[in-house]
């Protein structure tokens, strides 16, 4: 099975990244977890995003805050898919590191999750990863139904109090 790249601008954003470890986990997806700065490390940055491939990784996860250049730079040395959580910082409420994290240029993509969105974004990199595996593929589908499960029995016990 291929591996989750987790990689933040700083260890501040652990609590935030912690959310996408503990999802990674729970489905079983082996994953890394680094800190570089893209403008702090850029050169370890680089060669981390450039023989992810190579080290089997088959998605980078990148948590960054205000300027948020981490996602954009590692998707440009690399050609695997890079999912950027914006993080919440206190100067803007991270809509800063949300526009910069969404607003790459053309050719350079970088899937973006809500702020602080942890969860999701190991979530996608899952979903992609279950392209080529059935079992994550059945992993995800049985999570989808159990969470469908949840929210019908919520709508009986609503309906049948305002009856």
């Amino acid at each position: 099975m291929k591996k989750v790249g987790i990689v933040m601008g700083s260890d501040s954003d652990l609590p935030v990244v912690e959310k996408a470890i503990s999802t990674l986990k729970e489905y079983g997806v082996p994953c890394e977890v680094h800190v570089y700065s893209a403008h702090r490390t850029p050169v370890q940055a680089k060669e981390f995003a450039e023989n992810a491939r190579k080290n089997g990784f088959g998605a980078i996860i990148a948590a960054a805050g205000k300027a948020a250049h981490l996602a954009g730079a590692l998707a440009a040395n690399t050609t695997l898919p890079v999912i950027g959580i914006p993080v919440k910082s206190s100067t803007l409420d991270g809509v800063d590191a949300l526009l910069s994290t969404v607003q790459m240029p053309s050719g350079i993509p970088v899937a973006t999750v809500a702020i602080d969105g942890a969860a999701n974004a190991a979530l996608l990199a899952i979903e992609i990863l279950s392209v080529s595996d059935d079992t994550l593929a059945e992993k995800l589908a049985a999570a989808r139904a159990a969470a469908a499960e949840k929210v019908l029995a919520k709508n009986e016990e609503i309906s049948k109090k305002y009856l």
